[in-house]
């Protein structure tokens, strides 16, 4: 098991926006998080990246408890890596010298062994000839896709994406969530949080759903999508017009 959260709480002062959650997670599985805005799945990510302190109980990683405070949040993101909604890239870097910057300033490694790593992991996500491009240059996809090769170059055992093609107009959604899933077939472990259901389908080895804080129910694409347990779980589900897988 490469992540275990138990009874994981998180408030904003009264406000209650993780209540009690329990999530595993294995080594080389890919977890989606669904749910309606506002159910917490942004907020859990950002807990177990330490981008927010939990307010209770516990968060192991890799036989770590990273809720411990005395473990340094630096540490954690060494090995977690994050994307977010929005790209975030530097504008006034190229797009290699994005990808660098993160080595270089927490990896510690040469400005040679830097730009290596960040060429194999733009030729991952299919950019490797816009390397000496600017940000401003290239599409939303392209750019998400350049968050994506920044975080793997960090060379983390698990990534957290959340909702990666929401800022994105529809017709670069694809090239996305391609790059995303060749990362699942090498074996990244991933907790996504998407809206994606035919994404979640195809790559997804659990699809877990947030609902008022708390998990609301969980299990396969098949268990999810086609057998919803839960009242939430299929009034959810009716908001989309899809296919299962």
């Amino acid at each position: 098991m490469l992540l275990e959260i138990s009874g994981l709480v998180k408030k904003f002062g009264k406000l209650s926006v993780l209540r009690g959650v329990d999530l595993s997670v294995d080594e080389g599985s890919v977890v989606c998080l669904v749910g309606s805005s506002g159910s917490g799945k942004s907020t859990l990510l950002r807990c177990i990246n330490l981008l927010e302190r939990p307010t209770d109980k516990t968060i192991v990683f890799n036989g770590e408890t990273i809720t411990d405070p005395r473990t340094p949040a630096h540490h954690v993101r060494r090995h977690i890596g994050m994307v977010f909604q929005h790209f975030n890239l530097f504008p006034h870097l190229s797009v290699v010298r994005n990808v660098m910057e993160g080595q270089l300033a927490v990896l510690g490694v040469t400005r040679a062994e830097a730009r290596r790593e960040a060429l194999a992991q733009l030729e991952k996500v299919g950019l490797r000839d816009r390397a000496e491009e600017m940000p401003g240059r290239l599409s939303g996809g392209q750019q998400q896709r350049v968050a994506i090769a920044r975080a793997l170059a960090m060379r983390p055992r698990m990534m957290l994406l959340d909702e990666p093609t929401s800022a994105l107009d529809p017709e670069l959604v694809g090239e996305v969530l391609r790059a995303m899933k060749t990362l699942a077939d090498e074996g990244m472990t991933m907790i996504v949080v998407t809206h994606e259901m035919g994404f979640a389908a195809r790559v997804a080895d659990k699809i877990v759903m947030l609902d008022n804080g708390g998990i609301c129910e969980e299990g396969t694409p098949k268990e999810f999508l086609k057998s919803p347990k839960t009242d939430r779980g299929k009034e959810f589900l009716n908001h989309f017009d899809w296919e299962a897988a």
